[in-house]
């Protein structure tokens, strides 16, 4: 493969009478067809149209992040926002078309039933009568992007997004992070009506286009909309009663021993992300010495990741420093023509920056090792399948964080481990919260931040904010960036990483096995749904009763609790 180079990387802006030209080809083909090799032949034409096009689409919106205030990027995003729902319309009735196909059982015998299943779910959720509201959901979206991106925060004398006073946050000295607390916070206070304003319309946008489309509420349509093929809701809520049965009170016991080692009572909010007095380990060099020592590690590891992060490295797929105006937080996103992924994230000098970087890693490693799967509807699995790879790689690079904390390897596994097991409550929390926002459409602002301090109080019941105002009346959910663009995609991270401490569990007693595996499952891109998937990786699917206990136990005799 030659060496694909991001600078050189361009995708034509499609042209909506063009692509409806050729989806008008396509489906006249398709009536056209008289046997099994002319309908996959279409198909097949199909699958490269949308692969074009999907690569143009990340291309802009990649853009549009990493530089909010361009006003070409910002044109080119509402653009692409505006063609957006037309080109899903075009997409949603060929789908039906061959899902209506009496060929149907032997092209799912070729293509594979996971592909069907996806279609089934994406034909209920589009009609044309929702087409402007699809559009002024992914304006209210890029607004919430561009107002906390331009976010200008003034702490001890100097000016700091939300990315880099995220530092200071976790700083060993504890006015320090009070101190940074308060300012992050303020400035979500002095915003909180826009940001109000924001939400609340996209409750009521997306209420509206679910009863629209036939559904009773947006949970409803939410779900389809995440492609759940193989649970539900109930199923949903019975692992959120089993992380609140069997995690929250371990995690109660582990931040009293956390207040115990920095010796504070109680712990606070801005204690929370400090596990000793020493201070969270943090990385020994920058960018560029991180990204050395992330070559030599993956060199060791082997299985395909040294050749790949070279390939990433040279041909500059990865966007990791902060800059003015650059979205916040990190993803992996993809451009499947040429069959690269792209790492965007944002290094502050914390432990983060390790753990975010080789949680994206996993993602596009994924990525990356399904590129050749037979239809762009497999190159990604589902959300909480896409997670597993990211989050258990963050673990099976365990051992090598030497090359990244020296002497401070084993603090930080043992950090990242209790962190783990306490990020599901908060996981968990975030899908409870959205849940009960949609379920209650009309509530009001107040009422929404009401909602947070119940959730708050179920799953997070330590959680002490004092003279955080803002936190103390139930704003802390609307730093969360993904219950504003992304609803619903949040306990998928909490199942993910019910499977990662499974695999962080087998890494411990057979880590080449564990690493084979982990590469299969990457290989089989999305071509099952998530429960499938696990099983054939030999992970208890999160949903089956015992299974949290059984990871719960393990990190427990490792952490001597």
């Amino acid at each position: 493969m030659t060496q694909p180079d991001f600078e050189k990387l361009h995708s034509p802006t499609p042209a909506f009478d063009e692509v409806t030209r050729q989806y008008d080809k396509l489906n006249q083909d398709w009536n056209a067809a008289t046997s099994q090799d002319e309908r996959l032949t279409v198909v097949q034409q199909w699958d490269q149209l949308r692969k074009d096009l999907e690569t143009w689409e990340a291309l802009v919106h990649l853009r549009f992040n990493q530089d909010t205030t361009n006003s070409q990027y910002q044109r080119d995003r509402e653009y692409c926002d505006q063609l957006r729902p037309k080109l899903t319309e075009l997409a949603v009735d060929l789908k039906r078309k061959i899902l209506e196909s009496s060929h149907r059982a032997s092209l799912a015998a070729t293509m594979g039933q996971q592909c069907f299943s996806l279609w089934e779910s994406d034909v209920l959720t589009y009609h044309p009568s929702i087409e402007q509201d699809l559009v002024r959901e992914s304006e209210l979206e890029a607004l919430y992007n561009q107002l906390t991106a331009g976010a200008e925060i003034s702490f001890r004398g100097k000016t700091y997004n939300l990315s880099t006073i995220a530092r200071f946050r976790e700083d060993p000295d504890r006015s320090t992070r009070h101190q940074a607390n308060q300012v992050t916070w303020r400035w979500f206070a002095e915003n909180r009506s826009q940001l109000d304003d924001i939400y609340t319309e996209l409750v009521n946008l997306r209420t509206a286009m679910s009863h629209q489309l036939g559904f009773n509420n947006f949970v409803e349509l939410g779900y389809k909309r995440m492609n759940r093929i193989d649970y539900n809701a109930e199923d949903v809520t019975r692992y959120r009663d089993a992380v609140r049965d069997h995690v929250v009170p371990l995690c109660v016991e582990l931040r009293k021993a956390q207040a115990n080692k920095l010796g504070v009572d109680p712990l606070t909010y801005w204690d929370e992300p400090v596990h000793d007095l020493a201070g969270n380990p943090r990385p020994a060099g920058d960018h560029d010495w991180l990204l050395g020592k992330a070559q030599e590690m993956f060199d060791a590891m082997n299985h395909g990741l040294d050749d790949f992060f070279k390939m990433m490295v040279q041909g500059k797929f990865m966007d990791l420093k902060v800059r003015k105006g650059k979205a916040g937080g990190g993803f992996c996103t993809s451009f499947p023509t040429p069959g690269v992924p792209f790492i965007f994230a944002n290094f502050n000098g914390t432990k983060g920056d390790v753990e975010v970087f080789t949680h994206e890693v996993g993602h596009a490693f994924q990525c990356y090792m399904s590129r050749d799967q037979n239809l762009i509807d497999y190159l990604w699995p589902t959300y909480e399948s896409c997670e597993i790879h990211s989050m258990s790689l963050e673990f099976l690079t365990w051992p090598y964080m030497e090359k990244f904390f020296g002497q401070d390897a084993e603090r930080f596994r043992r950090i990242h481990l209790a962190q783990s097991l306490l990020f599901l409550p908060y996981g968990v929390a975030v899908d409870h919260f959205q849940h009960l926002v949609y379920q209650h459409a009309s509530a009001s602002p107040d009422d929404r931040h009401q909602m947070w301090q119940e959730v708050e109080q179920i799953y997070l019941p330590w959680r002490r904010y004092e003279d955080l105002e803002h936190l103390a009346t139930g704003g802390q959910w609307q730093m969360q960036r993904h219950i504003y663009l992304d609803p619903f995609y949040y306990i998928d991270y909490t199942l993910a990483q019910t499977c990662a401490l499974q695999f962080w569990q087998r890494s411990q007693e057979n880590y080449a096995e564990a690493m084979q595996s982990y590469v299969k499952l990457c290989r089989r891109g999305g071509e099952a749904p998530f429960q499938e998937l696990c099983a054939s990786a030999d992970l208890v699917s999160p949903f089956k009763e015992g299974c949290l206990t059984k990871v719960v136990a393990a990190a427990q005799r490792t952490l001597g609790m």
